[in-house]
């Protein structure tokens, strides 16, 4: 008889690793004690709500990160969801951004607490410290004086709804008075610039 949450527990390892380099060494050493612990653990997070679709994997491990850092879970746990966010296409900036706005609703100790060990994280990531700004901080300050192309489309279609889609891209609905846009934009950016703006009109 096939064991389903052994089965949840295999797919768990396997989604982990293609989020964490040498992630299944990783999860074998982090429970080598209590293996029965990781395979509730890691098939609950990573074999089941890992897989559940009403969340894109990079809202989903934003709501993960704000969650440990309100519960004061510094240490193993914000490491290791620090490089599953990374993975899931979360840039530098927005986990920053999920710390601070966690601060207003959990208190600023826990929020102090999880800046003080990113520091140390970012570091041994290679990452910038400070990080530069978010992909979508980037797009909103570029569309600010836009340019050719993009400053008719957006004279056309003023409105705009701006998400980031990944850690370098964006993607910018236009809208006049349809509730349809009438041009996408998508935005390719690299650090503190936008290298590239592919405009998608509607016919």
């Amino acid at each position: 008889m096939t064991d389903p949450m052994a089965q949840l527990h295999d797919q768990g390892r396997e989604n982990f690793a293609g989020l964490v380099e040498g992630g299944k060494a990783r999860l074998d050493a982090l429970f080598a004690t209590v293996p029965a612990l990781g395979e509730l653990a890691v098939g609950t997070v990573y074999g089941h709500l890992h897989e559940r679709p009403a969340l894109d994997a990079r809202t989903r491990e934003a709501a993960t990160l704000a969650a440990i850092v309100a519960a004061g879970m510094v240490g193993p746990p914000l490491s290791v969801y620090l490089r599953t966010g990374l993975a899931s296409g979360l840039s530098p900036a927005e986990v920053c951004e999920v710390v601070v706005q966690t601060a207003a609703f959990a208190g600023f100790p826990r929020a102090v607490s999880a800046a003080d060990q990113l520091n140390r994280l970012f570091e041994g990531h290679g990452l910038p410290i400070p990080p530069p700004p978010s992909p979508r901080e980037v797009v909103l300050a570029h569309l600010e004086t836009p340019e050719g192309e993009v400053a008719e489309v957006l004279a056309d279609f003023p409105r705009t709804e701006v998400q980031a889609i990944g850690p370098d891209r964006v993607l910018v609905s236009c809208h006049g008075d349809d509730p349809v846009p009438g041009a996408v934009l998508h935005c390719a950016v690299d650090g503190p610039d936008v290298t590239s703006i592919t405009v998608f009109r509607a016919r």
